[in-house]
């Protein structure tokens, strides 16, 4: 136990529901900055195991001394003594004689087995001669754990009023120390999950502490039940009415102190729902006169520890009927020698100062929060579900970075409704633009079919043109291009062609000449014509035209193999044409000047021209 931590949270398994901040009177777990886990402050944390039995999905745990007992027991090398808590009674109410239990402790390899009630009587008579001797010093009882550690933690100022008086458990590990030595190993076992955390003040007092619930597996695990044992009594020396200790006025009744309301200056209070508010009350209210008999259970027989806690009145009956059981075979002569032999043994204790307090914060951080949670007044008493008894104190934990606003109901069912209506609207949003994509993508298929049937009716135009047609972007590159084309460039652009059909997005540069390329460069950023421009390549006499079609975007060129016989001819005839036209305008004019001279010269060229037109006919024919 000694270098294991009291408490761990397995955050995998955690629910991340935070019913164990709520529960944690100290707030010792918080959750962590930009995350949903939960870390521990053990330093905070004073023991109650509230947090253990407020974790539904057991993501919390608390450390185990199964392993360390268990080499206890095989080794026989000194004596294994259990001192065992009366509230066993209602940890077991199967079993219908406590001589069984006892005889299932031998079996686990126990040497000795003495009861818890003994040392509760030492304590009680001990608390008998405090009240007796009472001088106007109102004192709180310190037989529970979690009480005075609170006090140390969390109201040092009040360290004083704490009784100095050793818990039952220590006493009677003392008791046990005076019988069987130094040497001797004693397990304590109880239902009490603060006692793992009290035997680390005694150096080794009590080597472990065991909780009912691993005293029952290591029952299951050694084949340990009840009809399997014989019966086994107590070891001496054994209690009286410390057996009732379990119940918070146990320790009353076994001092014989009366505790009846009205006639006793003794106010008994428990559960975990009012114990930092009895805490407080005491230290701040002078008017209260009277002790304090607190303990942060319902009483020891529901503790953390026990696997039975579901019941309160079944358990309180369960001590009761244990109690009376026990009575009726005391043997009181050896049990007021034995109180006074014992009785004469050192059970006081110190208790020392560990202030745990948060310095407050101030009161306009605290304003900020209840304006954040949507509470208007300091005095909003709110729905008490985030485990306080006001929205101010819960405001005042979210500014010292111990809890988160979500913890808050009315805060998290707010944000979410805010969240759905955004949600909402979002969803509302995000179906009008899956419309409005629809029907672009609609259009877009539309246009692209369109876009695909204008390119086949160009493919197939320019295919029925005779000369080579190609079309290329402003980077040059090859947007369309017909056969007669591909066939003018030679066998590079074949081979091209049959893996890139019609040399889309082939660069021109790279399958014509420089001189030719030029002709295009010069288009593109000259955005002019180039008409009929003659150049040699490749063993053939090139006409080419080079003109834009979409403004410095794209442009299209028309080549002519001048050295093809029906190019040729049509060349011809289409030059002499051009040459005739432009000498006839010629001769008209010289006609106007020299009158009837230039006559016959018309004649003459329109016979060469309708020559011409008839060659022309032919050869189409």
């Amino acid at each position: 136990m000694q270098n294991k931590p009291l408490i761990s949270i397995n955050n995998e398994t955690c629910t991340h529901c935070y019913a164990c901040v709520r529960a944690c009177p100290t707030k010792a777990i918080s959750i962590v900055s930009n995350s949903n886990n939960l870390e521990i402050n053990h330093d905070r944390c004073i023991g109650c195991g509230n947090c253990y039995v407020s974790c539904g999905p057991k993501a919390i745990q608390y450390a185990q001394s199964i392993e360390e007992v268990s080499k206890h027991l095989s080794d026989k090398s000194n004596k294994c003594i259990a001192i065992v808590d009366p509230s066993i009674a209602s940890e077991f109410p199967d079993i219908s004689d406590y001589r069984n239990f006892v005889g299932m402790f031998r079996a686990l390899g126990f040497d000795f087995v003495n009861e818890i009630s003994f040392g509760a009587d030492l304590i009680a008579a001990k608390y008998k001669e405090t009240f007796t001797d009472f001088k106007g010093k109102y004192i709180i009882t310190a037989n529970c754990p979690p009480v005075y550690e609170y006090i140390e933690k969390f109201q040092p100022h009040i360290i004083d009023s704490i009784a100095k008086i050793d818990s039952p458990m220590v006493a009677t590990a003392k008791v046990m120390r005076e019988i069987h030595g130094e040497q001797a190993i004693i397990i304590a076992i109880s239902s009490c999950l603060a006692q793992k955390k009290e035997i680390l003040r005694y150096n080794g007092l009590i080597n472990e502490h065991i909780g009912f619930e691993e005293l029952r597996i290591m029952f299951k695990k050694n084949n340990i039940y009840e009809n399997a044992v014989e019966f086994s009594e107590f070891d001496q020396p054994i209690g009286s009415k410390g057996s009732l200790f379990p119940i918070s006025r146990g320790i009353l009744d076994a001092a014989d102190i009366d505790h009846i309301p009205g006639k006793s200056k003794i106010i008994t209070q428990e559960g975990p729902n009012k114990f930092v508010k009895n805490i407080l009350n005491f230290a701040n209210y002078n008017e209260i006169k009277h002790h304090l008999n607190l303990f942060y259970c319902d009483g020891c027989n529901m503790g953390p520890c026990s696997s039975n806690t579901s019941n309160y009145l079944l358990n309180h009956s369960q001590v009761v009927n244990y109690y009376n059981k026990r009575q009726g075979l005391l043997n009181e002569e050896i049990w007021n020698k034995n109180i006074k032999k014992y009785l004469k043994l050192d059970f006081s204790r110190t208790y020392t100062v560990n202030d745990q307090r948060i310095t407050p914060p101030s009161e306009k951080k605290i304003k900020e929060v209840l304006k954040l949670l949507g509470k208007e007044t300091y005095t909003d008493i709110g729905c008490k579900s985030c485990g306080y008894d006001n929205c101010y104190e819960f405001a005042s934990d979210v500014a010292k970075e111990l809890v988160k606003p979500e913890m808050c109901i009315s805060f998290t069912s707010k944000n979410r409704q805010e969240f759905i209506n955004k949600l909402t609207a979002t969803n509302i949003e995000l179906a009008e633009t899956q419309k409005a994509l629809e029907v672009s993508e609609a259009k877009l298929r539309k246009d692209h079919a369109n876009v695909q049937e204008s390119m086949s009716l160009t493919k197939a135009i320019l295919e029925k043109i005779p000369s080579s047609v190609v079309i290329v972007d402003d980077k040059l590159k090859i947007i369309q291009s017909n056969t007669q084309f591909i066939e003018l460039i030679g066998k590079e652009a074949k081979e091209i062609n049959d893996i890139i059909p019609g040399l889309i997005n082939a660069d021109i540069k790279t399958l014509l000449p420089h001189q030719i390329y030029q002709l295009f460069s010069f288009v593109v950023q000259k955005n002019e014509n180039v008409e009929n421009k003659d150049i040699d390549f490749d063993n053939k006499l090139l006409n080419i035209s080079v003109f834009p079609i979409k403004r410095g975007k794209i442009i299209g060129a028309v080549f002519k193999n001048l050295y093809q016989p029906e190019i040729r001819k049509d060349e011809v005839i289409t030059r002499i044409t051009d040459v005739i036209e432009k000498n006839l305008g010629m001769v008209q004019k010289i006609g106007f000047l020299l009158g009837e001279g230039a006559s016959e010269t018309e004649r003459m060229l329109n016979s060469i021209i309708h020559s011409c037109d008839s060659n022309k006919n032919e050869a189409d024919k």
